[in-house]
C-alpha cells in the first residue's frame, strides 16, 4: 500500500458518503464530474483520446457519456479499482509516483468543499511522498512566475520553484504547499516577500 492507494480508497469512501451531486473545489464540477475524470484518466483511453484529438471528439464524448450514465456505486467502484493491468499506472511504483499527489489533491477537493472542514493531521510518511511529488512539478507550476518562488516547509526545508531577482516564499505544511501549487486557494499558506511580488505570483493560473 502507499499514499496513492490510501488516498484513492479514502476518496471513494467519501464519494459514497456524499453522493454524486456534492460540490468540489474543481470549478464547475460536482463529485460525479470528478469521478468521471478519474476513470477517463485511468481506464478509458477512448474518452481521453477524444479530448486530445479533434477527429475522435465525438467518439470520446460518447464514451464519457456512458460513464456519466452509470449508477453512482458502479462509477465509484471503477475509481476504486484503479488502472487496469494494461495501464503502466497499475504498477505500484508508477502508481505512487503519478497518483499520490493526484488523489491527495482530489480527496481534498471534496473534503474542503464541505462546511466546517479542517486540515488533516500531518503524517510523516505521507508528507515525504507528497514533498517528492511537489519537487518534481514545482518548476512546471511556477515556471511563468514573474518573480522567484521558494516553497518552504515549516521545518525550513525548501524547494526552489523559480529563480528570479526578487523572491517570494510560500510557507506552510507539505500538504498545504502541494494544494496551493495545484491552484487551490483554500490551502493554508503564508507568504514572505514584497507585497507587489506576492500579488504577481498569486495571479498565476495553476489549476490542475
Amino acid at each position: 500500500m502507499g499514499v496513492a492507494s490510501d488516498e484513492r480508497q479514502l476518496l471513494c469512501e467519501l464519494f459514497e458518503r456524499v453522493g454524486p451531486d456534492a460540490p468540489t473545489l474543481c470549478e464547475g464540477w460536482a463529485t460525479r464530474d470528478l469521478a468521471v475524470h478519474l476513470v477517463v484518466r485511468e481506464r478509458r483511453p477512448d474518452a481521453l483520446a477524444g479530448k486530445l484529438i479533434k477527429a475522435l471528439a465525438e467518439r470520446g464524448d460518447r464514451a464519457e457519456q456512458e460513464l456519466r450514465e452509470l449508477a453512482w456505486p458502479e462509477l465509484v467502484d471503477q475509481v476504486r479499482q484503479g488502472p487496469p493491468k494494461w495501464n503502466p499506472m497499475s504498477i505500484g511504483g508508477v502508481d505512487e509516483t503519478v497518483n499520490a499527489a493526484e488523489f491527495f489533491v482530489h480527496h481534498e477537493d471534496v473534503r474542503r468543499a464541505r462546511p466546517d472542514w479542517q486540515p488533516r493531521p500531518s503524517d510523516e510518511a505521507r508528507d515525504e511522498v507528497l514533498w517528492k511529488s511537489l519537487s518534481r512539478v514545482a518548476r512546471m507550476f511556477y515556471g511563468r512566475s514573474p518573480v522567484g518562488v521558494v516553497l518552504r516547509r515549516t521545518d525550513g526545508t525548501e524547494i526552489q520553484a523559480k529563480r528570479g531577482p526578487r523572491t517570494v516564499r510560500v510557507v506552510g505544511d507539505t500538504a498545504e504547499l502541494l494544494l496551493y501549487a495545484f491552484g487551490r486557494s483554500e490551502a493554508k499558506v503564508t507568504f514572505e516577500g514584497n507585497e507587489a511580488d506576492v500579488m504577481a505570483m498569486q495571479d498565476l493560473r495553476r489549476s490542475f
